[in-house]
């Protein structure tokens, strides 16, 4: 660990051993890492170059559905769970750009992410941000908590950016979408993406990087990530590499490894 590390680690931090969030931070160019999760991610870099192209495609991904969900959809709820670290355009910050009303309730049950919540915590006047502490594997009390923010009988936005390769078990993570999903109102929206078993190089890093000690990511199949729209009304043009989802800009080469990700209606 640096020094500079050293003097800014907060109580109750193990930086013994890489965080997921605190790499992905690295690989978007954000501060909130230490030295453990920029050799980590180093490594992974040598095996997947492409990855820090990757981690952006994602967020450029997360922004165009928001502002989708916001604008055209006309959504001012959104429920965004396994948030992550913030770095720039967070869920709230695209919402209420577009619609500066827009309720919006984080959650997450790692402590280094509540540890950043303030920093999440900042709205538009006229709306709400709401962080939470709850697991994704308990929907049913992430459902309560946030509704005491949000009126579920109105349409809400459902985000799960990346956060189902956390649970190892398929079967496992498609009754954790289901139970989410059926808290919802009809009009509702689910939007997910998820890290895409499609490249040999990215799997082998993957492998590698599970067998660290650190909390693992399960790369997944296309058919396995769309599988978790099953009973939703998929838009156009479905689940797709995240680049081609909608795109507001012509979209060139990118990496063969990058991550899936698709908008359904609830019906």
């Amino acid at each position: 660990m640096s020094t500079s590390d050293a003097q800014s680690v907060p109580a109750g931090i193990d930086t013994s051993v890489p965080h997921s969030a605190r790499i992905w931070n690295y690989w978007l160019g954000g501060k909130d890492n230490y030295q453990v999760d920029r050799e980590a991610g180093d490594a992974y870099r040598r095996t997947v170059p492409d990855i820090d192209a990757m981690a952006r495609a994602s967020r450029y991904f997360l922004t165009r559905s928001i502002r989708f969900l916001a604008g055209e959809a006309g959504i001012r709820q959104f429920l965004d769970v396994g948030t992550g670290l913030p770095t720039v355009d967070n869920t709230h910050e695209v919402a209420q750009r577009v619609a500066p009303s827009s309720k919006i309730v984080y959650v997450d049950n790692d402590p280094l992410i509540l540890l950043h919540a303030q920093a999440l915590l900042t709205s538009a006047p006229e709306g709400v941000t709401q962080y939470i502490d709850a697991d994704l594997h308990a929907p049913e009390t992430v459902l309560a908590e946030a509704a005491k923010t949000l009126d579920l009988g109105r349409p809400t936005a459902l985000i799960l950016s990346d956060v189902l390769g956390h649970v190892a078990d398929f079967a496992v993570a498609r009754n954790i979408v289901r139970r989410l999903v059926a808290g919802l109102c009809p009009g509702s929206y689910l939007m997910l993406s998820h890290g895409a078993a499609t490249d040999p190089e990215l799997i082998a890093a993957q492998d590698t990087y599970n067998d660290t000690g650190a909390v693992p990511y399960i790369l997944r199949t296309g058919e396995q990530i769309t599988a978790f729209f099953d009973g939703l009304e998929l838009l156009e043009p479905g689940v797709v590499p995240m680049p081609e989802w909608r795109p507001d800009v012509q979209v060139g080469d990118y990496p063969a490894s990058v991550g899936m990700g698709g908008v359904a209606r609830v019906p």
